[in-house]
């Protein structure tokens, strides 16, 4: 191996800043949710706006992510990664400042943008900085962790910064972790000076698969509000297949394509954005229909509402870090991600059992085991995504984590809400004639819903677990790369 390759002394450091900027950016996935009704309140927009303060930073970051990936390879991961911090604080501090609608959903747009440059920059930088395979388990594990519980983590400081400070904090609260990560960046980061891609940054992709992600996303939140049938969510899905299809055909025909296909056609990173996306629409699925159960069926308080998500987050950390990466490097990934995604559907199936009158001791158990389950999976599967891949393609192979996830998110979120408007519906109807007390048949008929969703999310993480098995073959990952592209690939795994 290349001496240009030999571990970084400050890379452990190098983690912790990297992870905090991760956590950033999931957090804010979720930590807006919690305010919204609050916000609303404030900048008095209406209810079909309120969707649009999600789908803004959604559309935004999930357009963009293979550009970020692919600039991060052309430019400089640390460098792409400073100015995603800055830019993501600058957007944060424009959200928060919001005087009206337009700022506050330009603030958000902002907030996708210099997601889509940061999310993979981290990524990659872990990627290309951690190369022995037991020091790479450890690195994954933790930043597998991170990525698995910020979302609940962002629905428990969503709950208090609205509920002790204002709605406003939700915003701010990104400007002190970007200054702390990007101090640390200054400070402790260094990129190996091998594996930067120098070539031209190719347009026609970026412009094909910027539009095509950005009219599926778009498409389903259109599908959510106004229904499948509508003229507009049918027009969005056949314009992101036909632009989809275009990027693949010029992708396979350029010189330097923003995707290099062997990138996705390798068999084992397939299966991995492959079932990291379904388990995401499963997991989607739990935060959303759990936070309206328990505050619209238990009461909670924003608060307690995410503080009620805790155990799953430990159960995560423990996943990823205690299990995940002890095993990591003595089975091969598949033997840690389909039982992992397995576990995790058993605990939805307990919560698939939820009525009005279910405590929260009963649904305990099954967020420990979506914790437990989604932890153990989630850091192989960080790992996996970009063994293999030369440095010069390992932002834009972190970048493709990032898309098959916020994709996911986008489809769970319309297809559970739609499967959930529609199992209500039908059984309202079916029960209407056996209803003695109103108030009571409009919760039970709101639990019913949620119960189905969660049966489909079930279904879907079962469906991931099979996913990974069936196609991920890699074997256990070896702590150097092999053969003639030991000096230029990120190391490999042995099969």
């Amino acid at each position: 191996m290349s001496d240009t390759l030999q571990p970084d002394p400050r890379r452990w450091k190098a983690l912790a800043f990297i992870a905090l900027a991760q956590l950033m950016v999931v957090l804010d996935a979720t930590v807006v949710n919690i305010a919204l009704p609050r916000a609303q309140e404030d900048l008095a927009f209406a209810d079909s706006t309120r969707q649009w303060v999600i789908t803004a930073y959604a559309l935004a970051f999930g357009g963009l992510l293979l550009f970020g990936g692919r600039v991060a390879d052309l430019w400089g991961r640390r460098r792409t990664f400073m100015v995603g911090l800055v830019g993501f604080a600058a957007a944060s501090a424009l959200g928060g400042a919001a005087v009206n609608t337009s700022m506050l959903l330009g603030a958000r747009a902002l907030q996708g943008v210099f997601g889509a440059l940061l999310a993979p920059a981290a990524l990659s930088l872990l990627a290309v900085m951690f190369t022995d395979g037991k020091e790479r388990a450890k690195a994954f594990g933790i930043y597998g962790a991170v990525a698995g519980g910020g979302g609940a983590i962002g629905l428990i400081l969503g709950g208090a910064l609205t509920e002790y400070l204002n709605w406003r904090w939700t915003f701010y609260v990104n400007i002190p972790f970007a200054v702390v990560a990007i101090i640390g960046a200054v400070m402790v980061i260094r990129e190996p000076a091998v594996g930067l891609n120098r070539n031209r940054l190719d347009i026609p992709g970026v412009l094909l698969v910027t539009l095509g992600l950005v009219s599926l996303v778009y498409g389903f939140t259109r599908a959510e509000s106004d229904g499948w049938s509508d003229p507009l969510t049918i027009g969005l899905f056949v314009a992101s297949a036909v632009l989809l299809a275009a990027f693949v055909l010029v992708e396979s025909r350029v010189k330097a394509p923003l995707l290099p296909l062997r990138v996705v056609t390798d068999r084992n990173r397939g299966g991995v954005y492959l079932s990291l996306g379904m388990a995401v629409i499963g997991m989607f699925g739990l935060f959303l229909f759990l936070t309206f159960y328990m505050q619209g069926v238990l009461h909670y308080s924003p608060v307690k509402n995410g503080l009620a998500f805790l155990p799953m987050v430990a159960g995560m950390i423990t996943g990823s870090t205690q299990i995940g990466a002890r095993l990591m490097t003595r089975v091969p990934a598949r033997y840690l991600m389909a039982p992992g995604f397995l576990v995790a559907s058993l605990g939805l199936l307990i919560l698939t059992q939820i009525d009005v009158s279910t405590s929260y001791w009963q649904i305990l158990p099954g967020l420990v085991l979506m914790g437990l389950g989604m932890g153990t999976a989630f850091m192989p599967a960080m790992s996996l995504a970009t063994f293999g891949v030369q440095p010069r393609d390992a932002g834009v192979a972190s970048a493709m984590v990032n898309t098959s996830q916020q994709v996911g998110g986008a489809i769970g979120t319309a297809l559970l809400s739609t499967v959930a408007n529609s199992a209500g519906t039908s059984w309202a109807k079916a029960h209407a004639a056996t209803a003695t007390d109103p108030a009571l048949f409009q919760l039970q008929t709101q639990v019913h819903s949620y119960s189905v969703a969660i049966w489909w999310a079930f279904g879907i993480l079962v469906l991931a677990g099979v996913t990974a098995f069936t196609l991920i073959n890699a074997g256990k990952p070896e702590h150097h790369a092999q053969g003639a592209d030991a000096e230029d690939a990120v190391p490999v795994m042995a099969h």
